[in-house]
Order: structure tokens, then C-alpha cells, then sequence
């Protein structure tokens, strides 16, 4: 696996708007998460959540509305994020040309190393449920939602898309479809070209807090090994790196790494995956994830589970407002069930 430089992560190219588009409104809340609660790190468990409601929410108190759950990449924050598929003005664009009202839902999953790749891990803290289970609940508690796994969909991009094809594989049974954005991490990472130098430059770190500093390779590496390779005896960092301070790989922590591509556990839930509405996938020509894409696509396919793999003309972000307006949400306006007509 591979990680794009934080100046990938701006700039994205932005849609025409659409003219006479009825706005949404956001709510900006915070959710707190038992399941991230007393992590290792010290990250917060109180989660920034961005919620997109459509602009029919407020003038129609009875009516419900299918969920998308959307993930961010690694480097950026949810409200960065939002930038970068410009929403709301791809929301408010979307429904002014057809496609069915839905809530949206942008939860944060920045820590320390800038990203938590949504994994189960004490260092970390559980993000994985976090996203699958306590932030579903909330939202349909505190939402007019229809709270069915069919009326529910997931999303991601890079990190996020990651986070959405691990989730939405282990947790089949909770949405009715998924859309992976160049979706990372899905063919085993190695080592990462870490060197004796380099792991010697880290335990000489004396501090989650102190790891900020590093340079952004060995901050991303550090964020792979904190969710894949935890380790609660191993203080200050609490987690096992895959080379050892004399540059020699270590097997037992490569091994535990490699179990966690989706395609290591997609065998254990086929029929699961098999049952969504629809699974789509997308990724730029030019984007240096496109092989590992390729691949989960073909893995997906070996297994007769329908999925669409769309290869674009672009780059790993620059076309993400587009690809959010013309694309994603349309693919969940035919694919989610809306509440019937009153």
C-alpha cells in the first residue's frame, strides 16, 4: 500500500452548479463512541459528525430517508473531505437533477498518526464498530430515517474507501449497497521499505503526542501498524512494527498485516456480500491505486459477486466533486429503497 502526499488531498476540480438547486442544511454534532472509548493513542472518542440533510427534511416532518454513510481518506478530516467532493453543492446538485433525497452522513475518523484506517484495534480504539453499529444507531434514533439495512448505504475514498470495503464486507448484513472511491490497502503491504534507520528513528520516539513530528512515510506507517499490529505491552506507541531496529522483516507482524486486505477475509462472507442491491467501484486512470482496485474488482468476480469497477479519466482526487454528484449519489438514489409514497 501506497499513501498520497497530504497535497493530493486539495484542490479537487468542482462541478457546474446547478442552477435553482434547493439547498440542504448540514449539522455540525459530536458523537461519543464507547467502542473508541480508551484507546491506547489517547484519541478523542468524541467524533465530529457532519450530517447532510436534504431539502426536503424540515418541510416534511413525517417522511423518512434512506442513509449514506460516507468515509474519508487518510491525511484529511471529514470537513476537509466535504470540501473535496464540494459538498453540499454536489448534494443540492444531485437532487435538483433527479436523483431521490437521502441523508448523508460524513463521520471523522482522523487520530494522531492522521488516519485510524477504520480498523479494531486497542491501540486505536474500534473504529470499525464505531462506524458499523454505534454510528448507525445515533444517526436512526436522531434522524427520520428508515432504519433498514436496504434503505442504508456506505461509501468511501482511498482510506475511506478501504474502511467502506472492510466494513461493508464484515458487515454485509447492516447495508444495501456499497460504492468503494479508489478504494486503498486491498493487496498485502509488505514491509512498507522501512529501514533499521527508520525504525530506530521511531523507539527513539517518546510519545504518541512526539509522533506527530515524524515525516509523513514513517507517520503512515505508524498509522498501518497501530490498527493492524497493535500490541498493548509495547509503550509508548502500543504497537509492532514489521521491521526490527537491525532491518531484518519480521514475519509474524508482516503475517498480521497481510490478514487485513479485504481479500483476506472476503471467503468468510460471500453470501453476505452477495445479497447487497448493488456494489460499485471507481478509480482515476492515472491514479497509483489503480492495480490494487483492479484487484479487489477481480476478486469480487471469482466469487460471482456482482460489482461494477468504472476505470475514469483522472487522477486519486482531482475528480471527486464529479464523481460524488454524477456517480455516487445517483448509484444510491437506484439502489437504496425509499419510503413508499403517502
Amino acid at each position: 500500500m501506497t499513501t498520497a502526499p497530504a497535497s493530493a488531498q486539495v484542490g479537487t476540480e468542482q462541478p457546474p452548479v446547478v442552477e435553482g438547486a434547493a439547498k440542504v442544511r448540514i449539522d455540525r454534532i459530536t458523537v461519543h463512541s464507547d467502542a473508541i472509548d480508551g484507546n491506547l493513542m489517547g484519541t478523542s472518542a468524541e467524533r465530529d459528525i457532519h450530517v447532510v440533510l436534504p431539502p426536503s427534511y424540515d418541510q416534511n416532518p413525517d417522511r423518512r430517508y434512506p442513509v449514506v454513510y460516507a468515509l474519508h481518506g487518510y491525511w484529511v478530516k471529514a470537513e476537509q473531505w466535504l470540501k473535496e467532493v464540494h459538498m453540499p453543492q454536489t448534494a443540492e446538485g444531485a437532487f435538483a437533477n433527479g436523483v431521490p433525497e437521502m441523508i448523508l452522513v460524513f463521520p471523522d475518523s482522523w487520530n494522531e498518526y492522521n488516519g485510524s484506517f477504520y480498523s479494531d484495534s486497542p491501540t486505536t480504539g474500534d473504529f470499525e464498530h464505531f462506524i458499523a453499529d454505534e454510528l448507525i444507531d445515533y444517526v436512526d434514533r436522531n434522524y427520520r430515517t428508515i432504519a433498514r439495512p436496504e434503505s442504508r448505504g456506505l461509501v468511501g475514498h482511498s482510506m475511506g474507501g478501504y474502511g467502506a470495503s472492510r466494513i461493508g464486507i464484515k458487515h454485509a448484513e447492516k447495508y444495501g449497497a456499497l460504492y468503494l472511491m479508489a478504494p486503498c490497502c486491498q493487496s498485502p503491504m509488505g514491509s512498507r521499505g522501512l529501514t533499521a534507520q527508520d525504525v530506530q528513528t521511531i523507539q527513539a520516539v517518546p510519545s504518541v503526542a512526539a509522533a506527530q513530528d515524524l515525516p509523513g512515510n514513517l507517520r503512515s506507517a505508524l498509522a498501518v501498524a497501530a490498527a493492524f499490529s497493535p500490541d498493548p505491552d509495547a509503550a509508548p506507541l502500543y504497537l509492532d512494527l514489521p521491521v526490527d531496529a537491525q532491518g531484518k522483516e519480521r514475519d509474524d507482524v508482516i503475517a498480521r498485516w497481510t490478514a487485513n486486505p479485504p481479500i483476506a477475509f472476503l471467503d468468510q462472507h460471500v453470501d453476505a456480500v452477495k445479497a447487497y442491491r448493488g456494489i460499485a467501484i471507481d478509480v482515476g486512470d492515472k491514479d497509483f491505486l489503480l492495480d490494487d482496485v483492479r484487484l479487489l474488482h477481480g476478486a469480487l468476480q471469482a466469487r460471482g459477486i456482482d460489482n461494477t469497477l468504472e476505470v475514469y479519466d483522472g487522477d486519486h482526487t482531482n475528480r471527486l466533486g464529479f464523481r460524488m454528484q454524477e456517480h455516487v449519489l445517483p448509484f444510491f438514489g437506484r439502489t437504496l429503497v425509499q419510503e413508499p409514497a403517502q
